[in-house]
């Protein structure tokens, strides 16, 4: 049973190693659905394992035990402990790989956001501007001026321009 244990600790393993060059490729969500799925299955791993650690190291001391029986319960606690020592550790790879997927995920996602706000941004001058034109108020001065129309004009673009290089030198576009 322990040696079975231990091929599925192995396999636990592979499976991790494959799950974690793949999420440095590419993150989606069935990745990290991947990722919790191994998780749970090394925590049921870990809850099989670990009650047979105690009595297991307790029957090589027992006098009842034959003398020829004792180390080879001895070299079978010894499995089981690096089946838990194995499960331990994969675990932890696990979380560490989950947290690696879940905070790229996060970064994409903020990437995702800059790019939207910059064209919020950008677009939000141009309509501010056209709100306060809008209201037609006759003492605004450049109002019945023959140049106020292109200035106004000239304003938005140019303040659309300088935002949209602004994010882009600061590689939010």
């Amino acid at each position: 049973v322990v040696d079975r244990y231990l091929q599925v600790a192995d396999l636990m393993q592979l499976e991790l190693e494959e799950v974690e060059a793949t999420v440095f490729a590419d993150v989606s969500s069935r990745d990290i659905n991947r990722i919790y799925q191994l998780k749970r299955e090394m925590l049921d791993m870990k809850r099989a394992v670990t009650p047979l650690q105690a009595p297991l190291a307790a029957l090589p001391q027992r006098r009842v035990i034959p003398s020829e029986m004792r180390e080879y319960f001895r070299d079978v606690g010894d499995h089981l402990s690096r089946v838990c020592e194995q499960v331990d550790s994969s675990n932890e790879l696990c979380s560490s790989i989950l947290q690696a997927a879940l905070a790229r995920s996060n970064a994409l996602a903020n990437e995702d956001m800059r790019k939207i706000s910059s064209w919020v941004a950008i677009l939000a001058v141009p309509t501010m501007i056209a709100g306060i034109y809008g209201m037609n108020f006759d003492s605004m001065p450049e109002l019945h001026a023959a140049w106020g129309y292109p200035a106004v004009i000239g304003v938005m673009v140019t303040a659309c321009f300088l935002l949209h290089r602004g994010f882009r030198r600061n590689g939010w576009l």
